[in-house]
C-alpha cells in the first residue's frame, strides 16, 4: 500500500511528534493493512469539526506558526474555540519542488455554545 495524503503531526512530549497517516473512507481499521512496525496502530479517530489554513512551500516550523496564529485570528472572529493541540498536515513527498508543496495548519474548534 502506499502513503496516503495527508500525514498529519501533532506535537507530543518534549521533542516527540505523533505522526497521523490519514487512510481513504473505503477503509476501515479492521480492513487497513496490517503495520509491519508494532509502534504503529491503525485506529479510528472519531468526528470532530475543524479548521484549517492552506499554505504553500517548505515546511517550517516559523512558517506554520505564523500561518497558524492567522487562522486563530479567523477562529475568533467566526465565534469558535480552540479544542485541543494544533496539528499541520503535509500532502506532497520530500521530492516535491518547494513552490508545488501544500501544507496546512489544522486546529480543532467548537462553537461558542458548544455545538
Amino acid at each position: 500500500m502506499s502513503m496516503t495524503a495527508p500525514v498529519a503531526q501533532t506535537e507530543a512530549d518534549g521533542d516527540e511528534h505523533g505522526v497521523a497517516f490519514v487512510l481513504p473512507a473505503s477503509l476501515t481499521a479492521a480492513t487497513a493493512a496490517v503495520p509491519a512496525d508494532s509502534r504503529v496502530r491503525v485506529r479510528q479517530v472519531p468526528d470532530r469539526v475543524a479548521a484549517a489554513v492552506r499554505y504553500s512551500g517548505r515546511w517550517s516550523e516559523s512558517a506554520f506558526r505564523g500561518h497558524l496564529a492567522d487562522l486563530e485570528v479567523g477562529i475568533d472572529r467566526a465565534g469558535l474555540v480552540v479544542t485541543g493541540p494544533p496539528r499541520y498536515a503535509r500532502f506532497e513527498p520530500h521530492f516535491t519542488p518547494w513552490f508545488l508543496r501544500r501544507n496546512e495548519g489544522v486546529q480543532d474548534v467548537v462553537w461558542l455554545d458548544g455545538d
